[in-house]
């Protein structure tokens, strides 16, 4: 309890409790590859071992179980790698695996009272009455057998729930009521609008501005004055086309999956003249655009089709209206 006042009199949030905000929303956006860097910090800032394995399986329960085990997958493979470095981490609270005897749901039900501060009937109003087992499933499994388990304080399940559903399109609802439960055990309104800082980073400036309005904060641009839009006009040697499509697929899905800073990388071919490619590409700004070709992917598609590429022709473009435009990519969604 202490540990948890301290925690909670801090005006900005702990590295540690930064580092938990990016494991959150990486492994509920299923970002694996920025995942492992950010498993790879939050260890080096005093995470421990059973505090992020906490976490992670507390976030199937969110996101689902294929990326809960997914981060988990990625937390053992940079377990391993430290270890051949010999880098020795700290392994934290035991983690308990005997249930506590009694009514799991009646243990869960006072947990969600602690967290709401407020009267839990049983079952729930509305989902409950409908669908007695999500009660049920809730109450026993989630805030009972999970949340019971003080590896992790209630706060910092609190930060882990909120980044991971603030990562998250379509919970709303569901992000509005935990924002509460998190302000309950301490995190102030200050700390809220830096995990918004750290999913716009980390996930999208959209996702990000979800949090900032529930929180009453003011929306963060979708874009920087200087977006960088560019039509890259390419002919390809012919007897090259089929091996320069296959390249330019890999890297585009590499950037679009691993570059934050990429809004598009759009690439396509003339019907009647296969061989003039065309590739609308986006950035957030010209800095994402100079991160772009550092990127050994881009490295990798340069080089490779070099003697594939008969013309280039770079074409900057500027939009009539950005915030349609930006719209186009989430309707194709």
């Amino acid at each position: 309890m202490n540990a948890e006042n301290q925690s909670s009199n801090q005006k900005s949030l702990s590295p540690q409790e930064q580092a938990l905000v990016k494991i959150s929303a990486l492994t509920a956006t299923g970002n694996i590859e920025q995942l492992k860097v950010e498993l790879n910090e939050g260890l080096d800032n005093g995470l421990t071992v059973n505090e992020i394995k906490e976490a992670l399986v507390q976030l199937y329960a969110y996101c689902g179980f294929p990326r809960s085990l997914n981060g988990i997958s990625a937390f053992m493979a940079v377990s391993e790698e430290r270890k051949a470095k010999g880098i020795t981490d700290k392994a934290g609270k035991e983690i308990i695996l005997n249930y506590k005897n009694g009514d799991s749901y009646e243990r869960g039900r006072k947990v969600l009272e602690t967290l709401t501060k407020t009267p839990q009937s049983k079952p729930a109003p509305g989902f409950g009455v409908f669908a007695p087992r999500a009660d049920a499933f809730l109450k026993e499994h989630l805030f009972a057998d999970i949340f019971d388990s003080d590896v992790l304080t209630y706060r910092q399940r609190e930060l882990v729930t909120i980044a991971a559903l603030a990562a998250m399109p379509g919970v709303e609802g569901q992000l509005q009521a935990h924002i509460k439960m998190g302000m309950n055990t301490g995190i102030t309104e200050g700390q809220l609008a830096q995990v918004a800082e750290l999913i716009a980073i980390n996930v999208s400036r959209s996702q990000a501005n979800i949090l900032n309005n529930l929180i009453g904060k003011p929306a963060i641009p979708v874009t920087e004055p200087d977006l960088m839009v560019r039509i890259s006009e390419i002919e390809i040697v012919p007897e090259f086309l089929e091996e320069y499509k296959a390249v330019l697929k890999e890297e585009s899905a590499t950037s679009m999956r691993i570059e934050l800073g990429m809004i598009s990388l759009f690439a396509m071919y003339e019907k009647e003249r296969p061989t003039q490619v065309r590739i609308v590409e986006i950035y957030a700004d010209k800095d994402a655009y100079q991160s772009h070709l550092k990127t050994l992917h881009f490295q990798h598609y340069k080089t490779t089709t070099l003697k594939m590429v008969k013309s280039l022709k770079l074409v900057d473009m500027t939009d009539v209206d950005t915030q349609t435009m930006l719209s186009i990519f989430k309707k194709a969604m």
